[in-house]
């Protein structure tokens, strides 16, 4: 008899932290609006840029727009945080802190390393990985 009961509250706190959790999330899809940050379900970052009932449009990349359900965010994220070295560095380049900007070249930057892919596997260097399977 006790088990019983044990089970029974087990499923009533499940079900509890459950429904509570849905109803936040409800609550967060309800309140969306132009210019939040959000990631949907299947882990896509994108700017809202207008909601009409339940499709929201969102901005995945500057000028490209898609259409998606407002069921398929899972949650609103901040923007993306620069680290102040990187965004004064970035300030003094002229691009701005949050990413390159049109007139970067990244091929003139002389702090990144050129290097070479190989056409096959058998230039690259065999040691320190094994084969996990017997």
């Amino acid at each position: 008899m006790e088990f019983i009961i044990l089970i029974v509250v087990l499923f009533a706190v499940m079900w509890f932290v459950n429904h509570r959790k849905q109803r936040t999330v409800g609550e967060m899809r309800n309140t969306l609006a132009p210019g939040d940050e959000v990631m949907t379900g299947s882990g896509l970052f994108a700017t809202v840029v207008s909601a009409d009932g339940d499709v929201l449009v969102l901005e995945t990349s500057p000028g490209v727009e898609q259409r998606w359900a407002r069921a398929a965010v899972l949650r609103k994220v901040g923007p993306v945080l620069v680290e102040p070295a990187a965004a004064e560095a970035a300030a003094e380049a002229g691009a701005p802190a949050w990413g390159w900007s049109d007139n970067d070249d990244p091929d003139a930057d002389p702090d990144i390393d050129e290097f070479e892919v190989p056409d096959d596997v058998s230039s690259l260097d065999p040691g320190g990985s094994e084969d996990p399977k017997p």
